[in-house]
């Protein structure tokens, strides 16, 4: 009865503290600007299917792609003992599902242990790829500090989690041959898992039955504890895209890439402009709900797509690897354009639940996080957007600053100012009328 009250309380906290999280962040992304996701929903179930379920476009790099694959399945499949964990921690009993189940049961808890091998063989390599080997997109400046130990860790949990599922499973099968286990009356032999029924006698076959119900008891108690840790820990990782990868593919942007996006107060008084039936002397109309600022200087300015973007990034830096700006040298590294797009948005999301809504904390996403050079560094190839494995749209956020530079500062380049004004008086990026580019024609 104990054991059922303290796993009912760790169960009330672990799932209570997790909600509270996943609250705040839905609180910080809804900080965003509106944008209209919900048409073509058929488009957008086969892009999530393809993207985030099927792992689409991971597999443009084979060996990652498998070694990723066997810790995502074993992620997922794994969470079918999870609902048997927990039926046995409410109920007292000990592998509840099994008498009904039977052999299926038997086989849905080898492939998980044969997928948990897999797992555990992906994150020793995962973490060599970080530590021994240093694959340069691991290991950029923006990976120091807490982004490199947040992968480790995450790794190292998975580490502990699987070991504890093979101390719970071969103890008991050890112990289930003895007559022993928890599991009674559910016949004779061994449990039969795939792993285990090996692992099991080969690493405790010569111990008491004390000493292995106590082993058995640690393993299932500490994968529990480790499955709450993982899921609290989450929030505050960038391993949140677990979850966040289904609705952030979902939402994706389906318009062409190369389709930037416009704002409507700018589009109606130049539609106004060229109307010829337009009065140039009637009143401006009065403007709809609050002023909208023109582009983007801190992160309640960006739309909400893009402050789900910046929580489901994986920090895998394909984006950054695939950047020409990056790969010659520029400051420009699309991952930390993401990375610093939720650093600041908990930041702010943190000082408003503190203060209250319009407290101004001094800082803004430009300047303080995204330095000028960064942005314009962008050469809006839209490779970043491509490169991505749950369809995050950093190139978005760029242009949005961008404009924010340009409408509301009126800061440019010195090479874009000249092109900018040849445009004004030209119609044209040279500084030639369109009279005098035609001269060559009469010089021959």
């Amino acid at each position: 009865m104990i054991s059922i009250i303290i796993f009912a309380v760790l169960l009330l906290v672990g799932f209570g503290y997790f909600a509270m999280n996943v609250g705040k962040i839905r609180s910080n992304i809804l900080m965003g600007r509106d944008v209209d996701r919900s048409d073509n929903k058929g488009e957008r179930l086969k892009v999530m299917t393809l993207i985030a379920l099927g792992q689409k476009k991971m597999f443009k790099r084979p060996v990652p792609a498998i070694l990723h694959f066997c810790l995502y399945a074993a992620f997922v499949i794994t969470q079918i003992e999870l609902i048997e964990i927990i039926a046995d921690g409410l109920s007292g009993e000990h592998r509840l599902f099994r008498p009904a189940l039977g052999g299926f049961y038997t086989f849905m808890i080898s492939f998980i242990e044969v997928l948990s091998v897999l797992a555990f063989i992906a994150t020793f390599i995962f973490l060599a790829r970080r530590n021994l080997i240093k694959v340069p997109r691991l290991n950029m400046k923006e990976m120091k500090g807490w982004p490199k130990l947040d992968g480790n860790l995450i790794l190292v949990m998975e580490l502990i989690l699987i070991t504890f599922i093979f101390m719970m499973n071969g103890a008991d099968e050890v112990l289930y041959a003895k007559g022993a286990s928890h599991a009674e009356n559910l016949g004779d032999g061994s449990l039969g898992f795939a792993i285990s029924q090996y692992v099991g006698p080969a690493l405790f076959g010569g111990m008491s039955e004390s000493t292995l119900m106590m082993i058995e008891r640690i393993g299932w108690w500490g994968h529990i504890v480790m499955v709450f840790s993982f899921l609290n820990y989450l929030p505050f990782s960038k391993h949140f895209h677990i979850i966040l990868a289904f609705p952030n593919t979902f939402y994706s942007n389906l318009k062409p890439k190369g389709q930037l996006t416009n704002m409507e107060s700018v589009m109606k008084e130049v539609k106004m402009m060229m109307d010829p039936d337009a009065d140039p002397y009637a009143a401006p109309a009065e403007p709809e709900g609050e002023i909208q600022r023109f582009g983007a200087k801190d992160v309640e300015d960006l739309t909400w797509k893009n402050l789900l973007d910046a929580y489901t990034c994986t920090e895998c830096g394909r984006c950054t690897d695939n950047c020409p700006a990056n790969q010659t040298g520029k400051l420009l590294s699309p991952r930390k354009i993401m990375m610093d797009t939720r650093d600041r948005l908990d930041e702010k999301g943190e000082a408003i639940r503190k203060h209250g809504k319009g407290h101004d904390d001094g800082k803004s996403l430009l300047n303080d996080y995204i330095t000028e050079e960064e942005l314009w560094a962008c050469t809006s190839c839209n490779a970043c957007v491509e490169a991505c494995p749950v369809n995050i749209d950093p190139l978005s956020i760029i242009m949005d600053m961008r404009r924010y530079l340009v409408m509301e500062e009126s800061k440019v380049p010195t090479e874009l100012a000249g092109m900018i004004s040849n445009i004004e008086n030209n119609g044209a990026p040279w500084q030639f009328s369109p009279e005098d580019r035609i001269n060559w024609r009469d010089e021959a």
